[in-house]
């Protein structure tokens, strides 16, 4: 009886492998909207109905944030071989206070990313041994200040209200991860977490690896924090897909056109339990606008919807612990609360 005899790939092999994988993944990518509107068609039901955009919505999402999780964890993965943990840390952490919060919030406005479609990066980042405050700047940052709603205050009021919109979005996100990682909550993250964070360093070979084990690391890193995240995912989208399909905007304007002195905290709160993108939360902005709510009040609900949303929180969820999630939320509700008061006392 002979054996079969595993012989270990090579690196022309796997980096074959990668290749195809890259162009199969492009090729998903850019066809999201087709995929969705495809399968949707399959039902019998059309986006003109709650059902039909809610599920469009799901068919759409699920597969974005799935394939940004997998690529982005896969690259950190191969990234992280090259940096000790040690490295990395000091290198973002920065030599002075908060030089780390200001790099990871810059590049939170320049990537187009919603609440959801940014956790596969915080998820890399805390995973490459980024401080936990700084993956934080990056994660508020990445949603609440974009480049949609940057273009429309600049149409609709102007360059001066957009870059006050820009310091003080910027502004929390520094703020908030300088804040939480003061407060050293490493403690409250996911024990898978800790055990990824607290390996690295008695693991880590990456001056001895060759491009096929390093290829081999980044597999890994997927298999472990994607087939763990996986199902929360699909628990908020699905979530958020239903908030998208039913909740009415009509509903919205009646109730945040009141120019009162609770306005602000209400839109905060009101915005947490819903999810969209900042392009999706545009025509509801424009429809409060148009009832006459006011400008810090509408900026105050919309970054809660994009910063702050139920199914991040419940993606999250997997990662960090109760506590965790409860300071996060509280300090950037905290920020959005302030800034959207500036701007109704200023303007």
């Amino acid at each position: 009886m002979s054996s079969i005899v595993h012989r270990p790939i090579g690196t022309p092999t796997r980096l074959g492998i990668v290749a195809v994988s890259v162009i199969l993944w492009w090729l998903a990518y850019g066809h999201l909207t087709g995929f969705a509107d495809a399968l949707l068609a399959l039902t019998g039901l059309d986006r003109g109905t709650h059902l039909g955009e809610a599920l469009h919505f799901f068919l759409y999402d699920t597969p974005k944030v799935l394939l940004l999780l997998t690529g982005v964890v896969f690259v950190m993965g191969v990234i992280q071989t090259y940096f000790a943990p040690e490295r990395t840390r000091a290198l973002l952490s920065g030599h002075r206070a908060g030089v780390g919060n200001v790099l990871a919030a810059s590049l939170g406005v320049v990537t187009p990313f919603c609440s959801c479609s940014a956790v596969p990066l915080f998820i890399g980042f805390l995973s490459a041994g980024i401080p936990l405050g700084i993956t934080l700047s990056f994660l508020i940052a990445a949603p609440m200040v974009n480049e949609v709603a940057l273009v429309l205050l600049f149409g609709l009021f102007g360059w001066r209200v957009a870059a006050l919109y820009l310091v003080l979005g910027l502004a929390v996100a520094i703020v908030a991860g300088l804040v939480i990682g003061r407060l050293g909550m490493e403690r409250h993250l996911e024990d898978w977490v800790q055990a990824i964070l607290n390996g690295q360093k008695a693991q880590w070979q990456g001056d001895t690896m060759d491009t096929s084990q390093r290829i081999a690391a980044g597999t890994s890193h997927v298999r472990t924090i994607v087939g763990k995240v996986w199902p929360y995912v699909l628990v908020g989208i699905g979530l958020g897909a239903l908030i998208h399909g039913y909740v009415p905007e009509d509903f919205l304007a009646t109730f945040m056109g009141r120019d009162v002195w609770w306005a602000v905290p209400a839109a905060t709160l009101l915005g947490v339990p819903m999810y969209t993108n900042a392009a999706g939360i545009i025509p509801v902005v424009q429809a409060l606008i148009g009832k006459g709510a006011a400008l810090g009040t509408v900026l105050a609900f919309m970054m809660s919807v994009i910063a702050l949303s139920a199914p991040e929180m419940l993606i999250l969820r997997k990662a960090l612990k109760p506590p965790l999630i409860a300071t996060f939320v509280g300090v950037v509700a905290s920020g959005i609360l302030l800034v959207g008061t500036l701007f109704n006392l200023i303007l």
